[in-house]
């Protein structure tokens, strides 16, 4: 519920039945009524790029359009990627990660399969199959909604007879294998394929009623009959079984070929289950994938030894060349105009290249989650670093990294000085780059306006803040604020420098006085001032964000438009909303959204940042391997927001990619636990009500 009683001069929202007060300015406490409405943002929210790509566990998910467009998935999002226009389109009707994804014969309607997920309101989120047009990214028709388990790991569509049928493999402990009339949204027969992983499903090109499964331990052809699915298994004979039947593609005349994690390229004659004719060894590790180009010959991409190869009609070996090792072994293949080819890798690249040219990067991104994101202070480029030990500094304008560094750890937090010329990024193991020891992980970085300091927000409830000099390449301690009792999650400074407020993970807001370290018990000492960023999500000015209900640990990340007229925030659904700024009224309406992935129970959640781009974006990484950017109107958006986690830093130059400074920090202390247990005494709580997400007015 909520009381209203302007005289003390403070709204108290409760989370998880801890109350949380949040001062009102001095100026609008006559004034102020929690039933205020406010009105919608005037700009709205629309997805302008993604990068990144899914090829580190999905396959055969990469091909060519006639529009000249690539498509292929990251996320709950399928991306058409114009490379001569440097344009995206996407198709944003999943609610949850794309797993697989294949292209009708007409080459205009598309297929793609998602995993199970968890609503907002905790409902489940089914996994099905949705089939689009690429052209007006209108939905034509959702399959399967309750008839798949955990996902749907693979899709493909008939090549014959019209392309009518559809098959699909979920992921259940059956890796049930179905086959639906997709026009008229019916299944015709299902089947249950292997105990054992499934990675392919296709349907023969020229025998409409042929359809083939492979995987660990098996290759199965299978025959649909009158609404039944009967299988012969491939029989290996002389050849040692593989472990695993990693890809297949047809030939011109209807050969069946298969490449395994052996290295061996096997054909099997049209109709039969017998090999024909072997390669042995083609690869040094596992055959990742297969294309059969248009003049016949055929193109397999190696896994350990990463080359590409050119095979042809007599299976005799033409040309080859090899993947840098920096891209990862090669997931897949499809071919371009000409002799062009685009390679999907393991390490989530898409390249573009030639067997006479080489290859290089057109799509990059992350491979494990993504847990900092930082924009640069003054230049169109934003910097991210995750738990791949990755550290990339973007372009905006070209989209691609302007330089990428490997690090020793996993990181989990970033963040520029303000000169623009110096970054730090915080990692997991209690390393920190430009100052003396913290205690433990630190989970955020911090540098006010003027430069002068470095908050380093911490696992173990501390606070460190160092002294900053020449230019952001000189630290030396200054001391810990001690009084959070849980983790740091984020922090803000005054637009002054004078001082910071920090957020816990148990939802006390405490501000701090960093010549001293020490809190700031005096509320009329800060409830006036000013803020260089917002990136806490408690606080007078953004608690509208919460919805109702809500459990304290629903919003991730929020972030204020540089012209201080917008909020946007970030959300364990993986939703990026945008608010009218302040945003100091209960349950305010947002710009309505595009959803970009369900992100529930995933450990890395979306973190949220707004850059200096001319068209303003405010960018989202999504907790997966991409980051994600959003386009608003005209203005111009703000500081980055550093995701709150367990890191340590290094401190470096922003230009050169080399380290200035690391130092190792002591082994993490007892961590706090997150429970809602009684207020801690320097909230100034009073009793706790029940219920969640509730606001009141004293």
């Amino acid at each position: 519920g909520k009381s209203c009683g302007a005289e003390d001069g403070y709204v108290k929202m409760f989370l998880r039945g801890r109350p949380v007060p949040m001062y009102v300015p001095d100026a609008l406490v006559a004034t102020y009524s929690l039933d205020t409405k406010l009105e919608l943002p005037p700009k709205k929210l629309k997805l302008d790029w993604v990068y990144g790509y899914r090829g580190r566990d999905c396959r055969a998910n990469l091909f060519l359009l006639p529009t000249g467009e690539i498509v292929y998935f990251v996320a709950a999002v399928a991306v058409l990627y114009s490379v001569e226009e440097q344009r995206q389109r996407h198709y944003l009707g999943h609610n949850d990660d794309i797993k697989c994804l294949a292209v009708h014969p007409d080459m205009v309607t598309i297929a793609t399969g998602q995993v199970a997920g968890t609503s907002k309101d905790g409902k489940p989120l089914l996994p099905h199959v949705r089939v689009w047009d690429s052209v007006s990214l209108n939905t034509l028709h959702v399959l399967g909604l309750g008839a798949f388990d955990r996902a749907v790991s693979c899709v493909g569509f008939s090549k014959s007879n019209g392309g009518g049928l559809l098959c699909a493999v979920d992921e259940s402990n059956e890796h049930v294998l179905s086959v639906w009339d997709w026009q008229k949204e019916q299944k015709i027969a299902d089947v249950k394929c292997s105990n054992e992983s499934v990675l392919a499903a296709t349907f023969h090109p020229t025998e409409p009623t042929l359809l083939i499964t492979c995987g660990k331990s098996h290759l199965y052809f299978w025959s649909l009959d009158k609404g039944s699915l009967s299988k012969r298994q491939g029989i290996f004979e002389k050849h040692e079984k593989p472990k695993y039947v990693l890809c297949v593609a047809f030939t011109e005349n209807g050969d069946v070929v298969t490449g395994d994690s052996g290295g061996n390229l096997y054909i099997w004659g049209k109709g039969g289950n017998r090999i024909s004719q072997a390669v042995l060894g083609a690869h040094e590790g596992g055959v990742f994938g297969l294309c059969v180009l248009r003049n016949g010959t055929i193109v397999s991409g190696g896994g350990k030894d990463r080359r590409v190869v050119l095979w042809g009609r007599d299976y005799q070996k033409l040309q080859e060349n090899e993947v840098p090792e920096s891209f990862g072994p090669v997931r897949t293949i499809t071919e371009g105009k000409d002799d062009t080819l685009f390679v999907g890798t393991t390490r989530n690249s898409v390249l573009q290249g030639s067997l006479a040219t080489g290859f290089s990067s057109l799509v990059q991104g992350h491979t494990e989650e993504l847990w900092g994101l930082a924009t640069h202070p003054s230049l169109d480029q934003f910097l991210t670093c995750g738990q791949d030990r990755q550290v990339h500094l973007w372009s905006v304008a070209t989209r691609r990294p302007l330089w990428s560094k490997a690090i020793e750890d996993a990181a989990r937090s970033a963040g520029f000085h303000p000169n623009g010329s110096v970054l730090a990024v915080g990692t997991v193991t209690g390393r920190y780059g430009g100052g003396a020891p913290c205690g433990s992980a630190q989970l955020l970085l911090s540098v006010p306006p003027d430069g002068s300091y470095l908050a380093v927000g911490s696992h173990d409830n501390f606070v460190y803040v160092y002294g900053v000099s020449e230019d952001g390449r000189k630290y030396s301690r200054v001391g810990k604020c001690s009084g959070h009792s849980s983790f740091i999650t984020h922090l803000d400074w005054a637009a002054d420098s004078s001082c910071f407020v920090t957020n816990s993970g148990d939802y006390e807001i405490l501000y701090w006085d960093p010549t001293t370290c020490r809190q700031i018990p005096n509320a009329g000492a800060v409830r006036n001032l000013e803020w260089a960023t917002a990136s806490c999500v408690l606080g007078f000015g953004v608690f509208g964000i919460w919805p109702e209900g809500a459990d304290g640990t629903d919003i991730n990340a929020v972030c204020r438009s540089h012209d201080g007229k917008l909020l946007a925030s970030a959300d364990d659904f993986g939703k990026v909303h945008l608010f009218s700024y302040p945003c100091c009224q209960p349950r305010v309406s947002a710009s309505p959204v595009e959803r970009r992935r369900s992100a529930a129970a995933r450990p890395a959640q979306p973190l949220c940042s707004a850059g200096r781009a001319p068209r303003s974006h405010p960018l989202a990484a999504p907790g997966h391997e991409s980051p994600l950017a959003p386009r608003l109107g005209r203005g111009n958006p703000p500081a980055g927001y550093h995701r709150a986690a367990r890191p340590t830093a290094g401190t470096w130059a922003a230009s050169s990619r080399r380290p200035l400074r690391e130092e190792r920090v002591r082994a993490p202390r007892k961590h706090t636990q997150l429970a809602p247990g009684p207020p801690s005494p320097r909230s100034r709580a009073g009793p706790q009500p029940a219920g969640r997400g509730k606001i009141s007015r004293s």
